[in-house]
């Protein structure tokens, strides 16, 4: 059996990763497809609107198997989030991998791995980061110096970890129909648009799925979160908190009584050296206490968990779980320090929940 990976966060799942999905079948017809999902939160210091296990559900719709992107990498700066969803495909032993990307030129994007790798590049980039510039603009600076120009694509960023981490795996690009940051609310409307308008209790029927639309109940925001925030804010050492550095704690502790929100915090922080995502990013690993050393400690999969998948889905694990060289897990597991972190962190997700169903009770779902 050949198999396909994506790796995804579906939040929400939208006309646009369907036409994603559609577009991957054509391409690799008969494959099995596997999805690799962020879980409760997200790559851009986001919260999940809907839990990990309904996202599942809906996925399951499109995809033959659903793996969950553990929380250390799933909530991380982009070359280690992509290390972490790459890693998982390379272990399941995927023949293809594909993605979204604004370009869709993959020629040009594997010239950029290749430039990174020269101490011209890592020069440049040293120059731009001691300037005071955050690492995306220092990238893009230092590509435009080399002649290349990559514009603030974060799905092309992306692919840049992708394509340097999926040597001898086939690699194609789906060119995006929309902006990821627009706000307008289209046919293939962009998550950020959908979750804003849900936000203002717009109707989003028009704009995904039925199988999604029929899940987006229960809403989580990151909002929800704000006073739990800031109560660990005021009382707690920030410095410990994974992506908490250069003394930036001491602007968050100093802006936070002025804050009613959290998109109002990020702006009494945001300089040209941390950008708003890399500041959601930090605070969303303040709210779960998400430390320094545990990310040292958890630089490496340590297991794939299953979260659901079909009778196909089945089949393929069968057929390669003798070959992965990473255990495969079906259920919760202690001894995993990656997992634990993972049982705090869905207790956060689920703290206004009365009928939260505990981490270690949950069985993957099969469609």
């Amino acid at each position: 059996m050949k198999s396909v990976g994506i790796i995804c966060e579906y939040n929400p799942f939208h006309n646009g990763h369907l036409y994603h999905i559609k577009k991957v079948k054509e391409l690799f017809p008969n494959y099995v497809i596997i999805a690799v999902i962020n879980g409760n939160f997200t790559q851009r210091g986001d919260v999940s609107l809907i839990d990990k296990w309904k996202k599942t559900e809906v996925a399951l719709n499109y995809v033959d198997l659903v793996i969950e992107l553990p929380f250390v990498f799933g909530t991380q700066a982009a070359d280690i989030f992509t290390k972490g969803g790459t890693d998982i495909l390379k272990a399941l032993k995927v023949d293809a991998f594909v993605f979204g990307s604004e370009s869709a030129n993959i020629d040009k994007l594997r010239e950029i791995v290749k430039i990174q790798e020269c101490s011209q590049y890592n020069d440049k980039i040293k120059q731009y980061l001691d300037e005071g510039l955050s690492y995306p603009t220092s990238l893009a600076k230092a590509l435009k110096d080399l002649g290349f120009i990559l514009e603030k694509c974060p799905n092309d960023l992306l692919a840049i970890g992708y394509i340097r981490n999926l040597d001898g795996v086939e690699i194609k690009a789906i060119k995006r129909t929309n902006d990821y940051h627009s706000l307008n609310l289209d046919k293939i409307a962009s998550a950020t648009s959908i979750r804003e308008a849900l936000k203002k209790g717009i109707d989003v029927k028009d704009f995904v799925p039925k199988e999604s639309y029929n899940s987006l109940s229960d809403l989580h925001f990151l909002d929800d979160y704000f006073d739990l925030l800031k109560y660990k804010i005021i009382t707690d050492d920030l410095s410990k908190y994974q992506t908490v550095d250069e003394g930036i704690e001491n602007k968050i502790k100093k802006n936070i009584f002025k804050a009613h929100n959290t998109d109002e915090l990020i702006k009494c922080v945001k300089s040209k050296r941390y950008t708003y995502n890399k500041i959601k990013r930090m605070l969303l690993h303040i709210l779960c206490g998400f430390t320094k050393e545990e990310a040292k400690r958890c630089r490496e999969i340590q297991y794939i968990r299953v979260l659901g998948f079909n009778d196909k889905g089945r089949r393929y694990l069968k057929s390669i779980k003798k070959e992965c060289n990473i255990p495969i897990i079906t259920k919760y597991d202690n001894n995993f320090e990656m997992m634990r972190i993972e049982n705090r962190v869905s207790n956060i997700y689920n703290i206004k929940k009365d009928d939260y169903l505990e981490e270690y009770k949950h069985k993957p779902i099969i469609h």
